[in-house]
């Protein structure tokens, strides 16, 4: 059984940095897309950030783009979203997310694995 468990959330003062942790147990993330959404009350789930299924390619959403950061440690099977200069904007709920599929990990309709979420809370 494929579980992501994600770490890491909590309250921030805008202009501070989190780093969120995805640890994936029952399937490796060396050979699967892995990603990070968000949804914020009231919105629809939106993507932030995709490692490629290699580790070769990053991609983000222009509004996190410069300040967050994907990246994973294979040994530890755990994909990492280095968050900084937080924004009350950035405030929602963090999925880790996993794709089987070899495209890119970009709308939710991809994703074949979710974690459970993790709340995090700018404030400014």
């Amino acid at each position: 059984q494929v579980q992501l468990v994600e770490s890491g959330g909590g309250l921030v003062q805008a202009g501070g940095s989190l780093r969120l942790a995805c640890e994936a147990s029952g399937r490796t993330i060396s050979n699967v897309n892995m990603g990070w959404f968000r949804q914020a009350p009231g919105k629809e789930r939106e993507f932030v950030a995709t490692i490629s299924w290699n580790g070769y390619v990053t991609y983000y959403a222009d509004s996190v783009r410069g300040r967050f950061t994907i990246s994973r440690d294979t040994a530890k099977n755990t994909v990492y979203l280095q968050m900084n200069d937080l924004k009350p904007e950035d405030t929602a709920v963090y999925y880790c997310a996993l794709g089987l599929q070899r495209i890119g990990l970009i709308t939710t309709s991809r994703v074949d694995y979710w974690g459970k979420g993790t709340l995090i809370t700018v404030s400014s």
